[in-house]
């Protein structure tokens, strides 16, 4: 009865097994569309844009302070088609103009000074620059960077799926071979650790899953030297 119980519990990790594999793989296959999906639309809305950034050497490098150069000087004469462009050319060359252009002040502050005086035809000029540049470093960082890096976390999230899914799926295959693996075990305390690992594949789930008065008499396996055939006779109910 005692062995029948144990194919029992030995089939439901099994299936359990199964179901997470099949999970991880819809879990995997869901996050590379999104990742797929989300940097596809950003490379194509970005070129359709035909931004370029400035020449290596150019004034409109130079000009920038060393850190903001320093950025730059990556990405130096080619097309801006991708996340990582865009963040660096929204922070370090539309904002770094930007500072210039009112002192440092954002189109809020000179938006409300050229409305208190609309004849001014300095202030003006700033609000509609700050307007155009502003909005447009909002559009690179949200629309390029923040979307671009949403997918390089579905990307991730798709790897790690896939990782999982492959050792669920070993785990499982242990799960169905048929007979134990014969092991000499080596003299010592710790000689039964590896015949007993492979035995049953599901061992460390299993611990976790019976409780802690289980862990509590692993532990005592080393504190008392209990045998592996009490521990079996314990967890699995064998004689």
């Amino acid at each position: 009865m005692a062995k029948k119980d144990r194919k029992t519990i030995d089939k439901v990790f099994v299936l359990l097994g199964l179901a997470a594999t099949v999970v991880l793989v819809v879990v995997g296959c869901l996050s590379w569309y999104a990742c797929s999906f989300a940097k596809h639309s950003v490379e194509t809305e970005l070129t359709a844009q035909k931004i370029f950034f400035p020449a290596p050497g150019s004034p409109a490098i130079t000009a920038l302070p060393t850190a903001d150069q320093a950025e730059m000087n990556k990405y130096a004469g080619q097309q801006l088609v991708n996340g990582a462009q865009a963040k660096v050319y929204a922070d370090n060359f539309i904002a770094a103009h930007l500072t210039e252009v009112a002192g440092g002040q954002t189109y809020s502050q000179v938006s409300a000074k050229a409305l208190a005086d609309p004849t001014n035809a300095t202030l003006q000029a700033q609000a509609n620059t700050l307007f155009k540049g502003e909005t447009l470093r909002g559009l690179l960082l949200g629309d390029g960077y923040a979307y671009w890096t949403f997918g390089q976390i579905a990307q991730y999230a798709a790897i790690t799926a896939f990782v999982g899914a492959a050792f669920m799926a070993v785990l499982v295959l242990l799960g169905l071979s048929p007979g134990k693996p014969k092991i000499k075990p080596a003299p010592g305390r710790w000689s039964w650790l590896p015949r007993l690992s492979l035995v049953q594949p599901f061992l460390p789930l299993k611990l976790m899953m019976m409780g802690p008065s289980t862990l509590a008499l692993g532990i005592d396996i080393l504190g008392v030297g209990l045998s592996p055939d009490r521990l079996t006779m314990h967890l699995f109910g064998t004689q």
